[in-house]
Parts: structure tokens; sequence; C-alpha cells
């Protein structure tokens, strides 16, 4: 130990000066804690980064509120794609048909074509007969269809039983939705079954509108 040491420390005035050096220390250490404790411990980062965290307490986060653009209408008539669902005006005309002339007119029926995939048909022959039908259809490509409907058909005074009639058609939609072509098929049934009668041709039709 350096006794030169001891001896200062043992003076009267060199205690005293030294219990203000160590007191002072201490408040020091003890004010440190305090600043760090209310600042919020500045320990392991520099005096820059800690003066930019002191700042946040004066900043207020932006809050962003988002709008909804309202939808512009649109008109669905225009947009969608062009369906054979409607009322049409049709016509039927034999080719190919034995014992009929080509271009003969066999019907002209009124139908409609409903979007749950049935179809009815309100034929031009006399209601005695049986001049209503009822069919389904669905859609075979972008524009083309098939339609497999029958009816019932009577003799002219509307009391004998002639038998069931099986109508089919292929059509093609015209791409403005306003017509449609195709061919058909009529077969005649007896009660029974049987076939007795056949007759093919071509078809085509005009939609009816509310206009």
């Amino acid at each position: 130990m350096n006794l030169r040491f001891v001896k200062r420390i043992n003076h009267p005035g060199a205690i005293w000066k030294t219990a203000v050096a160590l007191g002072f220390l201490v408040c020091a250490a003890a004010f440190t804690q305090t600043a760090r404790a209310d600042c919020g411990s500045y320990t392991n980062i520099s005096p820059k980064a800690a003066a930019a965290l002191a700042q946040r307490q004066f900043l207020k986060p932006a809050a962003y509120r988002f709008r909804v653009a309202p939808a512009i209408p649109r008109d669905d008539d225009n947009d969608r794609e062009p369906s054979i669902v409607g009322m049409w005006k049709a016509q039927f005309v034999s080719e190919g048909s034995v014992g009929i002339p080509d271009g003969t007119v066999v019907d002209s029926p009124y139908a409609q074509w409903h979007s749950d995939g049935t179809e009815i048909m309100n034929s031009s022959k006399p209601p005695i007969t049986g001049n209503f039908c009822l069919g389904v259809w669905k859609q075979t490509g972008r524009f083309t269809y098939k339609l497999n409907h029958f009816a019932l058909n009577w003799d002219s005074t509307g009391t004998v039983f002639i038998g069931p009639v099986n109508i089919r058609e292929q059509v093609t939609l015209d791409e403005n939705g306003n017509s449609y072509w195709g061919t058909f098929t009529i077969d005649q049934y007896d009660p029974n079954g049987n076939p007795v009668a056949h007759v093919a041709g071509k078809i085509n039709a005009q939609r009816i509108t509310p206009d």
C-alpha cells in the first residue's frame, strides 16, 4: 500500500474532501439512473436516436380513411350475352319429308323459351286437336341450342286420341339475339308408342319484344 496515500486519507481535511467527492459521485449516479427511468432508458442507443425517440411524443399518427367509389350503373340488357330466352314467332317449313312438298309451311307457332330450361309452344293448328306442347332445352354452344318437346295429338273432333308427337329442334341464335334458325323433326306416334309419321325441315323465328 502507498503510505503517502494513507497519510493523506488520515488528514482531517483530506477525509472531508474525500467524503464530499464520494457523495458527489453517488448523487451523480443516482441522477443518471433517474434520468434513464424518466426518459425510457437510453442506455444502448445513440444521443441522436434518443432525441428522435423523445420527439415522437409530439407527433400524432396519421389516420387514413378509404372511400369506396359508388358503383357505375350497368345496363345489364346491353352487357350480357344474347340469350334465346324470350318469346318468338316461328315457322316450320317442310324439307325432305315424304308426302309433303318442300317449302310447305307445316306450322306457324308462338313459342316461349324460359330461363329455367323449359319451353312452351302454341301451335297454329286447331285447338281442338291439341295445339300446345311443352319442352325442355339446353345450350350446346355459344349461340346454339337443342330443344325436345312433346304434344298430345287428337283428331279433328277432339274425341279420338291419335297419340303423342315428339318435336326436336337444333337452332342457332343470331349474334344480335333477335332471330334464330335451324332444323326440326316431328315424329307422330300411335297411342302404343309406335311411329306412324315423320316430318323434317327448316325452322326460323323472330323475337317478339315489348316494343
